[in-house]
């Protein structure tokens, strides 16, 4: 999107004419932009009290790449996605397991925002960041299950919060590599990020990371996998996978964190996603309700189950 600046407009502050110029976006998006140095004037990156004068030309890098998206690419995986609930504040989603939930610039595929801006266009200026509208919180591209989408800003602050004090009960269904002995446990790795970059490290807690805490119980024992159900205290990057990694027991399909051996058992079921599905969550909603949401696993995960007994 670009404009040219007009003599109305000489010396009229950068920020002061997005706002006015760009009226579905909020203003902390439009901060947002031009911190990311998305918002260019005569082809350079300004700040916001630049004083803009007349014909100079204002360019807005990110809100080009939904229409790209739209165009250009393969939607089918939109298909697959369910809606469990909808209210007037919020939408859960079963976002399937291939899906990202947002792209940015450089990262040109398909993602939840772009099916939810088709689907609910006036979602555009809810929260912080124009390139991530209504959302909240995040799982993994290949991992699938429930994600909360705010629908106005109220919702966007109060889930927010929600999320901010850990008062939202997140549940996880996840299929591991071997037997699990203990019928429950707590682990309590702390997580950083690991020196490739690339993943996070869950590391004994005497040493550097963050604080995190996932407990698990066993649903079912296989021959050589596990069924868990899991709950996480905390919500770091990959905690669950990074987790049950240094756990010992990998998560079926997860060839980031999982072992060499993993990886050529991964090849060898054919696995195209990680087998790990956010499959409750429960939650106060705006007027002080207790809201409470689960899922069936997905049909693949259910094949493979009954593949391995």
């Amino acid at each position: 999107m670009n404009f040219i600046i007009s003599e109305s407009n000489n010396q009229q502050r950068l920020d002061k004419f997005l706002v006015d110029s760009l009226s579905t976006i909020s203003r902390n998006q439009i901060q947002k932009l031009i911190d990311d140095q998305l918002i260019l004037v005569n082809g350079v990156s300004q700040k916001a009290n630049y004083k803009l004068k007349t014909a100079d030309k204002i360019e807005v890098l990110s809100t080009s790449r939904h229409e790209k998206i739209v165009k250009e690419f393969d939607q089918s995986i939109f298909n697959k996605i369910q809606i469990v609930a909808e209210t007037p504040d919020y939408l859960i989603i079963n976002k399937p397991a291939g899906l990202i939930i947002h792209g940015s610039d450089y990262l040109l595929e398909p993602s939840l925002v772009d099916w939810l801006l088709k689907k609910y266009p006036e979602i555009k200026s809810v929260g912080d960041d124009i390139q991530r509208p209504g959302i909240v919180h995040r799982i993994d591209k290949d991992v699938s299950g429930m994600v909360v989408v705010a629908k106005n800003t109220n919702a966007f602050k109060h889930f927010k919060k929600l999320f901010a004090y850990r008062r939202i009960k997140k549940i996880y269904t996840a299929l591991v590599y071997d037997k699990v002995i203990k019928d429950n446990d707590t682990i309590e790795f702390v997580i950083e990020r690991s020196t490739s970059g690339h993943k996070m490290a869950a590391r004994p807690t005497n040493q550097e990371g963050k604080p995190s805490i996932s407990e698990f119980e066993i649903i079912t024992r296989y021959i050589n996998y596990t069924l868990l159900k899991i709950q996480i205290k905390t919500g770091r990057t990959h905690q669950i996978r990074a987790h049950l990694a240094a756990y010992g027991h990998p998560i079926v399909g997860d060839n980031l964190y999982g072992t060499h051996r993993n990886k050529l058992a991964n090849k060898k079921l054919g696995t195209d996603r990680i087998y790990l599905v956010a499959s409750q969550l429960s939650f106060k909603d705006l007027t002080g309700n207790v809201q409470t949401y689960t899922i069936e696993l997905p049909e693949k995960f259910e094949k493979l189950l009954k593949e391995i007994k």
